[in-house]
C-alpha cells in the first residue's frame, strides 16, 4: 500500500497538538483552501496587522501635529519680537531743528505724544505738516516720510497764550482779597487798570439784554489783560478757538478750555469781562475786556460744545 504524501498546510503552521483538517477529496480541498478562500487564520492575522497600522499612522499624525505646533508658535512668538523699523528725521517747531528717530509706521497721533515732552507743546495743540496738513491715523510711511526728512510742527505752548496776561505777584494778591470779598470783577483793582483806559474806539457795538448768534466775523476790537488789542475767531469745522493779538495768533482746541467766567462790566453792562481757563486754575483765565453783551451765551455754548445758540 502506497503512503500518502504529506499535505501542505496552507501557508501556517499549526499547533501540535491540533491536527490537519482531512478532506475526502483530493487534490481540490488543498486548492481551495490554499488559493480560493483564505484560511482563518491568515485572515485574522491580516486585520490584526491592518489594525496596528491604522493604529501607528494615527499614533505618527498626532505626534507630527504635537512636532509643528510649537514651531507655529516660535514663528508668531518671533514675529511679535521683531523690532519696528526707526528713521531718524528733523522736526522744525519754532525756528529750532530737533533730530528725531521714531519708528516708520508709527501714526502721526503717536509722533505728536512723542513730542509732547520735547517742545512743550500739548499733543491737542500740535499740526504735524508735511507736504500739506498730516492726519493723526497716517504713519510715516503713509506720508513718505523718509530719512533726514524735514517734519514742521505748528502749535502753541500754554505758557506762550497766557504770557500776555499772566498778572504779576501784586496782581495775584489784589485778585485773591477781591476774591474772598466777592467783589464784583469790574469793581477789583487788577481789572480796573484795563478799564480805566475806557471802551475802546473800534470795539463793537454792545447790546443789553439780548442774545445774538455767533457773527460770520471775527469778534474784535477787545482788550487782553495788557491792554493789547484782541479778536476772537471761532473755526467750528475745526474745534477750535483762535486768539488773535497784533503779534500772533493762538489756535485753541475746543476741548482744551475747562470753562469760561464772564460778568457784566459794572458802569457799562452792555459789554462783558470774560475769563477763558486754559488750565486747571484760575490763575490760568486769558482775560478779555469789553465783549459784547448779546454774544456771550453763543461764546460759552461754542467753547462748552453745546453749540445751540439764541
Amino acid at each position: 500500500m502506497t503512503t500518502p504524501a504529506p499535505r501542505e498546510n496552507c501557508g501556517t503552521r499549526l499547533p501540535p497538538n491540533v491536527a490537519h483538517p482531512i478532506d475526502d477529496t483530493k487534490g481540490d480541498g488543498n486548492d481551495k483552501c490554499c488559493n480560493s478562500t483564505p484560511c482563518p487564520e491568515i485572515v485574522a492575522n491580516s486585520m490584526s496587522n491592518e489594525n496596528v497600522s491604522e493604529k501607528t499612522n494615527v499614533l505618527r499624525t498626532d505626534h507630527e501635529n504635537d512636532s509643528v505646533q510649537p514651531i507655529e508658535d516660535t514663528a508668531a512668538t518671533t514675529s511679535q519680537d521683531i523690532p519696528q523699523e526707526k528713521i531718524d528725521f528733523k522736526v522744525i517747531y519754532n525756528k529750532q531743528k530737533i533730530n528725531i528717530n521714531f519708528a516708520l509706521d508709527g501714526t502721526v497721533a503717536e509722533l505728536k505724544a512723542h513730542l509732547q515732552n520735547i517742545i512743550s507743546v500739548p499733543q491737542v495743540m500740535q499740526k504735524v505738516m508735511f507736504k500739506g496738513l498730516a492726519k493723526d491715523d497716517q504713519t510715516l510711511r503713509n506720508l513718505g516720510v523718509t530719512k533726514g526728512a524735514k517734519v514742521m510742527i505748528v502749535g502753541s505752548k500754554l505758557d506762550d497764550v497766557l504770557a500776555v496776561s499772566i498778572p504779576s505777584k501784586q496782581d495775584l494778591a489784589d485778585e485773591a482779597s477781591s476774591t474772598a470779598s466777592k467783589e464784583p470783577l469790574s469793581q477789583q483793582k487788577i481789572h480796573r487798570k484795563v478799564l480805566d483806559k475806557g471802551i475802546p474806539d473800534d470795539v463793537m457795538p454792545g447790546i443789553l439784554d439780548s442774545k445774538e448768534p455767533l457773527p460770520e466775523f471775527p469778534i474784535s476790537g477787545m482788550l487782553n489783560k495788557s491792554g493789547g488789542k484782541v479778536r476772537l475767531t471761532f473755526k467750528l469745522e475745526q474745534d477750535q478757538l483762535w486768539i488773535g493779538t497784533k503779534e500772533r495768533t493762538d489756535k485753541i482746541p475746543m476741548n482744551s478750555i475747562k470753562g469760561v467766567h464772564s460778568e457784566p462790566i459794572h458802569d457799562h453792562p452792555e459789554y462783558h469781562i470774560m475769563g477763558i481757563q486754559l488750565g486747571t486754575t484760575e490763575a490760568s483765565r486769558y482775560w478779555i475786556y469789553w465783549v459784547p453783551a448779546q454774544y456771550i451765551s453763543a461764546i460759552k455754548d461754542a467753547i462748552l460744545g453745546k453749540w445751540c445758540y439764541f
